[in-house]
């Protein structure tokens, strides 16, 4: 708690207003009453999607092609993701159930074998992107060749799964410290790009699209960003911290959310505004066009020293097993709630596993493995956000927490800003854009 003392110190420090001060005295009374560490951790998980190997292809090929101008398309992009995260986790604390589960006591028994089979080959799809981004990693490391990478990948995935039989806190940590070598990495990248941050604070906040080669990109960008499977994911995630049902404690429970929610997401944007920041420091300064992640790694060894393709190719490593990890986690999730079908769990985690195998050793293209794993994201987004918000906004279902008008205005926004440019992005897919 802040005391008076302290609290006219700020106020003639900083010049902050009275009812700015009341606020963060309000905030430092819960951190302390509640202990808001013990609640820390659900969503630096979720934030693992949104820097996942999707996002290094994306936010590096915006960087190389268009420098500095997509930054904002990163910022808007968080704050969907924000809000769609907080309405998830709301869900998950509000109900006790996850959102697979809510849809299977909501909807007729045909929409929720839709919304299954959408989901689970959303889950299918991530991990295969998530899972080459981890061999990739591993090949541009140690030149270990694709298959026996994925198949590294696939156990090392397994290994950090198991470990939630342990508790979840502890996958969440290991997670956590994953996403902690990805910032640590892109701070060296950052470091030594020397950007123009002048340039950057501009492009942050004024919207700009150069040409239609920038709408693909910066659709792309968005369909990377917003997952549809850690939308089911964090309703779960916050189970484990469900200990009480009176609403008090879920008012306080959702409270603690939002700050990990809050955090987690914009460390998530610090990352990606950086890929796109590196790239166009030095791939488009130097006239460089970068198409695979193999370039960029390559190339940034020439233009930048060895130093910074060994942080790139250990930062998409540590991406590559965290996502893989978490695209598992909610595969479970997906398989577990939409249908009264009770699977083993190791046979879950094989099912969301076993095909992106199969994809890496078949010896496809990397690159288009990755664009057909974003196009198929974009076909199950709208089977995960409708049923978010239509659940979240019945009174008989959440109580005093039912979205408010405000909400449901902003929510359905955003759902048909989400869905309209994803759709965008199928069409430009199909007829030859990407």
């Amino acid at each position: 708690m802040i005391n008076n003392e302290n609290q006219s110190g700020l106020y003639e420090r900083l010049r902050l207003q009275p009812s700015i001060v009341c606020y963060l005295n309000k905030i430092g009374e819960s951190i302390k009453k509640f202990q808001l560490i013990k609640y820390l951790g659900p969503a630096f998980v979720v934030s693992v999607a949104y820097i996942d190997p999707g996002n290094f292809a994306t936010n590096i090929s915006a960087g190389s092609a268009f420098n500095y101008s997509l930054i904002w398309v990163i910022l808007w992009s968080n704050i969907m993701a924000i809000f769609l995260q907080i309405i998830s986790a709301k869900l998950g604390i509000v109900t006790g159930y996850n959102l697979p589960q809510m849809c299977s006591k909501v909807f007729s028994k045909k929409v929720n074998w839709f919304l299954w089979i959408v989901a689970e080959l959303a889950a299918i799809a991530t991990t295969l992107a998530e899972f080459l981004g981890g061999a990739l990693g591993l090949y541009l490391l140690f030149k270990t060749p694709l298959i026996y990478a994925g198949l590294l990948t696939g156990m090392i995935t397994f290994l950090i799964t198991y470990m939630e039989k342990y508790g979840q806190r502890v996958v969440e940590l290991v997670i956590s410290l994953l996403v902690g070598v990805i910032c640590i990495a892109y701070g060296l990248e950052l470091f030594l790009a020397k950007p123009d941050w002048v340039q950057i604070g501009i492009h942050t906040f004024i919207p700009t699209l150069e040409n239609g080669g920038a709408v693909l990109i910066a659709v792309g960008m968005l369909g990377a960003t917003v997952m549809p499977h850690v939308i089911f994911l964090h309703s779960q995630l916050v189970q484990c911290r469900n200990n009480d049902k009176n609403d008090e404690y879920r008012r306080r429970h959702l409270q603690m959310e939002k700050i990990d929610v809050i955090i987690a997401m914009n460390i998530a944007f610090i990352v990606n505004a950086a890929m796109v920041i590196v790239s166009a420091a030095i791939f488009y300064s130097k006239g460089v066009q970068v198409d695979t992640i193999e370039q960029a790694h390559e190339s940034l060894k020439p233009l930048l020293g060895p130093m910074s393709s060994v942080a790139f190719a250990v930062a998409l490593l540590a991406s590559g097993f965290s996502s893989s990890a978490v695209g598992t986690m909610a595969g479970e999730t997906v398989m577990d709630g939409f249908i009264e079908v009770k699977i083993p769990l190791l046979v879950r985690r094989l099912i969301t596993m076993v095909p992106a195998i199969v994809i890496i050793s078949s010896g496809i293209n990397p690159m288009k493995a990755l664009i057909i794993s974003q196009v198929s994201l974009s076909f199950a987004l709208p089977a995960a956000i409708i049923p978010l918000m239509l659940v979240t906004g019945r009174e008989d279902i959440m109580g005093k927490f039912v979205n408010r008008p405000l909400t449901k205005l902003f929510g359905w926004l955003t759902t048909g800003i989400i869905i309209g440019l994803n759709c965008l992005l199928l069409f430009l897919t199909f007829n030859g854009g990407v």
